[in-house]
């Protein structure tokens, strides 16, 4: 089985010495997505909503890249700030996994990079 790396600029380069995601076989993995505007290079302005849609958008890139889609996803882990905004992440992953969505963990940490308040790596079925 080949190990191939997946690279986008159309998704936040990787801030230390990791890749965005690796190919294995048909699995895609993708490393933890931080809410990281991959234009400006700065953490978006916003709350929960905002930095979970960057987050999602930044997966979606890296599906892209390697033929994917987020239909694909079929496992996610959340990380974030604060269990309160439990139900808001909710809302806002609904928005983009509605129909047969992946399995999940969600939990809370005490601290992310660059100070954010949401990381979502994922596992991904390439065809």
């Amino acid at each position: 089985m080949d190990k191939i790396i997946i690279r986008t600029e159309k998704a936040p380069a990787a801030i230390g010495p990791y890749s965005q995601a690796v190919k294995a076989g048909n699995l895609m993995f993708i490393s933890g997505q931080i809410p990281i505007d991959p234009a400006t290079g700065s953490v978006v302005e916003g709350d929960i909503q905002a930095q979970a849609r960057q987050c999602i958008k930044n997966l979606q890139a890296i599906c892209e890249a390697a033929g994917a889609s987020l239909q694909d996803i079929i496992k996610t882990s959340v990380f974030i700030k604060d269990m309160n905004q439990f139900a808001k992440i909710n809302e806002t992953y609904a928005e983009f996994f509605n129909a047969e969505p992946p399995a999940r963990a969600c939990v809370e940490v005490s601290c992310l990079p660059k100070n954010v308040l949401i990381e979502i790596e994922a596992v991904v079925m390439v065809k």
